[in-house]
């Protein structure tokens, strides 16, 4: 498939009111778009295909990923609008240096879908633009001078929203001034628009490798014959896939949804590599789970499923702690009001009890 075949899917992407005549919206839902462009928030937007695999019932688990409600402008005191504290640790403009040894680049804050879970809200979909070639010579410049790094990780937005050329041409940027570095490659393409996953782009990637595809399926039902079809292109081509999941309430916060898919990952030969707690996004309380269901859920998942299908669950700490895993040997006690957990640095980080 062109880029012109599936960019017109993208062309197509319903981001207004008027979009919706096929779903029968709740007053939550119709209270959103009243108040859309009036405050600083992440818009609505989502393509044909990922909108056709939800039910018109307003609890589907695909419906609740892309539509979002009005409570999304009610901000919670704990929540905030950069959760990860990650504009503290870029040293030249779309890099993210938080970890010694790896570094994060921003590619582009376009999506083929806004996440109504997104954590990056203030970014995605604000600029409109892809990293610029200046840019690019910059970052080029900083991992030439910054042995110690040795992975970059490729996100935004979403990275293969880019064309092929303009992909390419970053990716070979990159490998100019270090063809040893390890590349990971965030994107929710093969879940909410896999008509992308070419055969060119496959080529593409495996020419620029060791390669990562690091993906997110959050429901089984978002695994149909496209989807399974992007994933076989890209592990028969000799690119590996990781799957990172966000447990969302209302979407995946039962044992059956979370076994169901992981287990239907693996048939894929996509490994479960992380379950994320909802981060504190600003406007996301009413999709996130209590980190002690969430515990609950994965203590349940170890008697129900091999080692090869569970993720860690983890949690990335809000005010820069980072990635923690949620397992008792970071868990460092509780109030009534934190858990308290200890990041591989030694500092100690809360995160709030919620119901």
């Amino acid at each position: 498939m062109a880029d012109s075949e599936w960019s017109d899917i993208l062309k197509k992407s319903w981001r207004r009111l008027s979009d919706l005549k096929g779903f029968t919206l709740t007053e939550e839902e119709k209270a959103f778009f009243s108040h859309q462009g009036k405050e600083d928030n992440l818009q609505f937007l989502v393509n044909p295909y990922y909108a056709s695999l939800a039910e018109d019932v307003p609890d589907d688990p695909i419906r609740r990923q892309f539509l979002p409600l009005l409570s999304e402008y009610t901000i919670l005191e704990r929540e905030l609008t950069d959760p990860l504290g990650e504009k503290s640790y870029s040293p030249v403009p779309r890099l993210i240096h938080r970890y010694r040894d790896r570094v994060l680049l921003l590619v582009t804050d376009s999506c083929a879908m806004y996440c109504r879970h997104c954590f990056r809200r203030s970014f995605a979909g604000h600029e409109g633009r892809i990293v610029s070639s200046g840019e690019m010579e910059r970052i080029a410049a900083y991992l030439a001078d910054h042995r110690e790094v040795n992975e970059i990780l490729l996100s935004g937005g979403d990275p293969l929203t880019c064309t092929d050329g303009r992909l390419e041409s970053i990716l070979k940027a990159i490998r100019e001034v270090r063809p040893d570095m390890a590349i990971r490659l965030a994107t929710r393409i093969p879940v909410v628009l896999p008509q992308r996953i070419t055969p060119e782009l496959v080529d593409i990637l495996r020419r620029n490798g060791p390669l990562w595809v690091v993906t997110q399926f959050n429901h089984s039902r978002e695994i149909t014959a496209q989807s399974e079809r992007a994933a076989a292109r890209l592990v028969d081509g000799g690119i590996p896939v990781l799957n990172q999941s966000v447990l969302l309430r209302g979407v995946n916060d039962s044992v059956s949804a979370l076994e169901d898919l992981f287990q239907s990952l693996v048939r894929l030969r996509i490994k479960p590599y992380y379950l994320f707690q909802g981060d504190l996004a600003a406007g996301t309380s009413h999709l996130r789970v209590p980190l002690k269901r969430g515990r609950e859920l994965m203590k349940e998942l170890r008697t129900r499923i091999s080692g090869l299908a569970l993720p860690v669950y983890a949690v990335d700490m809000p005010g820069g702690g980072g990635k923690i895993p949620l397992t008792e040997d970071y868990s460092v006690g509780e109030d009534e009001e934190n858990y308290y957990f200890r990041n591989i640095e030694g500092q100690e980080y809360a995160y709030p009890r919620e119901n």
